[in-house]
């Protein structure tokens, strides 16, 4: 039996609920990274590392709820905490004390940030953090780099494969995107340069371990690098933290790196879970939300509304997530498995004689199979630096769905090629995974797809 064969077998529940979904939503899904052939997975519980199917499958979870997961499924004290509040109400439409909280947990991590404004998504943040920009410069333009992704708002597309200098979507107008520069990462002097030409530049935004959550490295050096050319250029940074934010460090990439960004967006790990964002920096930035008189508040003061903003529920999760991952111990060890994870491929790699690499920063890994990959430094982080531009390709589409689908079949999940570890995944987690991937890579090397 194929590997497309033994999924359709081992999932007719998913299957029936996508028949169904598909006359409900575009593509059948609520997310475009769900879209999966045949049809997604369709989860009925988690707990810890491991989620079970709507047939009862047992699985081991590298999606973590897009990442916002490092605590894992359902932890005893988020658990405790979000039904403490739930009792208490869901939403007040009021101010309340965890909103105070949560932000000055935030502040204590993350020393760049000397104020904030919580949001319900990563999306509204990044789109919060331009319009902010804009505002405090007077100025227009955006540069982010190509492959970086930062939600789906108008200024950033959404999209995550490579774009033009201009980028272009349908339904969003050019006289917006014409505002919007997209370069290559990893090139200070065409960053220095570009700020140089267009002086109406109000920010450069960036994902700091690279574009599309790492999937597309940067060259080591260059977050600092950005830093630098914008603050000699006078230029905003937004440092795009919806991931990393909390994973990296309890700083996140800002502490990693050592680099203070003017304006940074957080989601995922903020909000323990549940959903939330913000962001937050510079006081002089942020100060543009404020109210004050009638000149002020017509000419300068972006307002900023937001059913969900800071809601009770989520400020009860973040709060207690950011007091857990606050002394850094959990991710060393959540950094060491993923290490030992990506090795561990990477030896089945070379023992099947298959031609890739897995490869992986902090608690986050990607897999590409069926490309020529650079030898790596350590056997674990792309080896990439200044002088050394070469970036990982695609995988194609065929290997890429036929992985997804072995290691499904096989009781592991990933987030595309790739994924994301937590705190709650354990060495046998790894043992089975690893024995999932052998398993998985000899069955496509049997169908001739390796």
């Amino acid at each position: 039996m194929t590997i497309a064969e033994t999924f359709q077998r081992k999932h007719p529940g998913s299957a029936a609920l996508y028949r169904e979904a598909v006359s409900l939503f575009p593509d059948g899904v609520t997310h475009d990274t769900r879209r999966f052939w045949p049809f997604p997975l369709y989860v009925d519980r988690a707990e810890g590392s491991r989620k079970w199917d709507v047939d009862s499958n047992e699985i081991i979870d590298y999606v973590v709820g897009h990442g916002a997961l490092f605590l894992g499924h359902n932890h005893p004290a988020i658990l405790a905490a979000t039904q403490q509040q739930l009792a208490k109400g869901t939403h007040y439409g009021a101010s309340h004390e965890l909103e105070v909280r949560w932000a000055a947990a935030v502040k204590e991590l993350l020393p760049s940030i000397e104020s904030l404004r919580f949001t319900s998504s990563g999306t509204e943040a990044t789109h919060m953090a331009i319009r902010l920009a804009r505002a405090f410069t007077g100025r227009d333009k955006i540069v982010r780099f190509d492959r970086h992704f930062h939600g789906w708002h108008d200024n950033v597309v959404g999209t995550a494969g490579p774009e033009s200098t201009t980028p272009h979507s349908p339904g969003v107008p050019e006289a917006t995107l014409s505002n919007v520069i997209v370069i290559p990462p990893n090139d200070l002097e065409l960053l220095d340069s570009t700020l140089k030409e267009h002086r109406d530049i109000a920010a450069v935004i960036i994902e700091p371990t690279g574009g599309s959550w790492g999937t597309y490295p940067l060259a080591n050096g260059f977050v600092q690098g950005v830093r630098e050319v914008t603050s000699q250029n006078d230029v905003l940074m937004i440092m795009d933290e919806v991931i990393t934010g909390f994973r990296l460090a309890p700083g996140g990439a800002q502490q990693k790196f050592g680099v203070h960004a003017d304006i940074t967006t957080m989601a995922k790990i903020l909000a323990g879970g549940l959903p939330g964002g913000a962001v937050g920096g510079r006081s002089d930035v942020l100060a543009y939300i404020e109210t004050r008189d009638d000149d002020w508040n017509e000419n300068h003061r972006i307002a900023h509304q937001g059913t969900f903003n800071a809601n009770p529920l989520s400020a009860a999760a973040g709060s207690t997530a950011l007091t857990i991952v606050s002394d850094g111990e959990l991710h060393k060890r959540a950094d060491s498995l993923t290490r030992r994870w990506v090795q561990g491929m990477n030896a089945l790699i070379r023992k099947h004689g298959v031609s890739g690499c897995a490869y992986g920063y902090s608690s986050k890994f990607h897999i590409l199979l069926g490309r020529p990959c650079p030898e790596p430094i350590d056997d674990f982080e792309w080896p990439l630096h200044e002088g050394r531009r070469e970036m990982p390709s695609a995988m194609r589409p065929d290997l890429a769905l036929a992985l997804k689908q072995g290691l499904i079949n096989n009781g592991v999940d990933l987030m595309s090629t790739g994924g994301m570890l937590s705190i709650a995944h354990s060495e046998a987690d790894i043992d089975k995974s690893l024995d999932a991937f052998e398993a998985t890579i000899s069955q496509m090397q049997d169908e001739g797809l390796l």
